[in-house]
């Protein structure tokens, strides 16, 4: 189970005067009443519920930067949310905090062809900023299943990726700046419409960082251009683990497809049930690639790994010849997360990334550890970087479910890192894994990871309790911040 920062007594009892502030700031965006404080009470991670202090939904960067300095000046917590699609924790309000939500500031404020970028505030959707540009030919290329609901700011506090990540990179490959709102209101911009940037490279530092150093308000995008020709190849496989070697295979001939997704008989069988995508029957494993580009670049890619494929035993391979069966093929991929309701109506969507080369030997793992939990896993994820989302259904109604669950997923991720792989490769730390990260991490690599930290919010009012496994005051770290004759964290001890 997770544990979350001790409310703080004296801001409880300040929840009047607070919301009073609040008002003044935001006249017509602040959330009190505890009913509809409900919908903001958990996140995607829906094991775990807490409701916030208060919800405010500021339309301005400027509210945003009011909301900070009072934050700041009152010792007051701040819980920074998008759409609350994340699946590790990373927006789970706090009873004694101020839940920010963006989805008020759904503007896309500048589209700029002739710099291929998107300007826009935090609250616009991800899937928003193709529809804008897809009329001039235009997309932008990080894709999380969650793309019609989740938001920027989200992606730009997850590092958020998708299926074509594999080619054109997460969040942080494809932003070009930010305007952040400092603890104590104070705005700073990082990077921009041009290359490079002088000094210390913080946007890939904010890019990440899960609202722990600041509040994302406005957001530059790098917008690519639809290629000639695409191809989505279904290739069908009698083992999990000949589609595991192909993977690597591909990887290896030197061949990068746009996508590479992997799905295993259980997913399969749950899709097929839930949207009938009508992938083979009768398949243990299937692997979606997509090729792009030019025209004869993407018929060597494709007959490149359909021999690749046949060589690994492959059963079937499909060339989806028109727009409408390469839709029909993503759909279901795409459908997989909410198909899992057909198995259980409960699921915890790992993730973890592992080289590539090791895919079969993890599968195996996986599906030892099924069995010995008495859990069900799918297995559904981007093969071709190695991002695993193992999907564990259970019945937290049941006696030990959660308990049980929770113990099967530690074990993967750790496995993950025993393989030379990570604890996340897009959905974040949050509270899902922070009591994984020593399995990572050495006491001092968390240390440096504080201290930046604490330099960016000395007092720890920024999204506490999320991804360090032990909240460490700065002072205990040598980075002492005084603000109005105050110290930081008051109710811990001092060295």
């Amino acid at each position: 189970m997770i544990d979350l920062p001790a409310p703080d007594p004296k801001t409880l009892s300040r929840r009047a005067e607070i919301a009073a502030a609040m008002t003044r700031i935001v006249p017509d965006g602040v959330i009190g009443d505890d009913a509809t404080l409900t919908a903001f009470d958990c996140d995607a991670l829906t094991a775990y519920r807490q409701k916030p202090l208060l919800c405010v939904l500021p339309q301005t960067a400027e509210q945003i930067s009011q909301v900070m300095a009072y934050a700041a000046r009152e010792n007051v917590r701040i819980v920074p949310r998008g759409a609350g699609t994340s699946l590790s924790g990373g927006a789970l309000p706090l009873a004694d905090a101020i839940l920010l939500g963006m989805s008020r500031m759904t503007r896309i404020l500048e589209i700029d062809y002739e710099n291929r970028c998107v300007v826009v505030q935090p609250g616009v959707t991800n899937a928003s900023v193709t529809r804008a540009v897809q009329a001039n030919g235009f997309y932008y290329a990080p894709d999380p299943s969650s793309q019609i609901a989740c938001t920027i700011g989200g992606n730009v506090a997850e590092n958020s990726g998708g299926i074509h990540c594999l080619k054109y990179g997460l969040t942080t490959q494809n932003l070009m700046g930010v305007e952040l709102v400092l603890l104590g209101g104070e705005r700073i911009r990082l990077g921009g419409k041009h290359a490079g940037d002088g000094g210390l490279d913080l946007l890939s530092v904010v890019c990440g960082s899960e609202g722990l150093l600041g509040v994302v308000t406005e957001a530059t995008l790098r917008i690519l251009p639809r290629a000639p020709v695409t191809r989505t190849l279904l290739i069908a496989f009698p083992t999990v683990r000949a589609a595991g070697e192909t993977v690597a295979a591909i990887i290896a001939s030197g061949v990068i497809p746009a996508a590479l997704e992997f799905m295993d008989r259980r997913c399969i069988e749950a899709v097929e049930a839930f949207c009938a995508p009508n992938y083979p029957a009768g398949a243990e494993a299937i692997l979606l690639a997509e090729i792009d580009g030019m025209p004869a670049e993407v018929a060597d890619d494709a007959q490149r790994i359909a021999d690749i494929a046949t060589g690994c035993g492959a059963t079937e391979i499909r060339n989806c010849e028109d727009e409408a069966e390469r839709a029909r093929a993503w759909l279901g991929r795409k459908a997989a997360f909410g198909a899992m309701g057909r198995l259980e109506p409960d699921m915890l969507c790992m993730d973890g990334t592992i080289p590539r080369k090791r895919l079969p030997e993890m599968l195996d793992r996986i599906s030892g550890m099924s069995d010995h939990y008495g859990l069900v896993c799918c297995n559904v994820f981007h093969a071709g970087d190695g991002n695993l989302h193992p999907l564990i259904v259970f019945d937290c109604m049941k006696d030990g479910a959660l308990e049980k669950a929770e113990a099967f997923g530690a074990d993967i991720l750790k496995l993950c890192v025993e393989m030379g792989g990570v604890l996340t490769g897009e959905h974040g730390v949050g509270v899902e894994k922070k009591a994984l990260m020593g399995e990572m991490f050495s006491d001092i690599d968390l240390a440096q990871q504080e201290k930046l930290k604490c330099a960016f919010d000395g007092a720890g009012l920024l999204n506490p309790g999320k991804v360090f496994p032990i909240l460490h005051a700065c002072v205990e770290l040598g980075h002492m911040h005084v603000r109005d004759g105050r110290l930081p964290f008051p109710n811990l001890p001092r060295l």
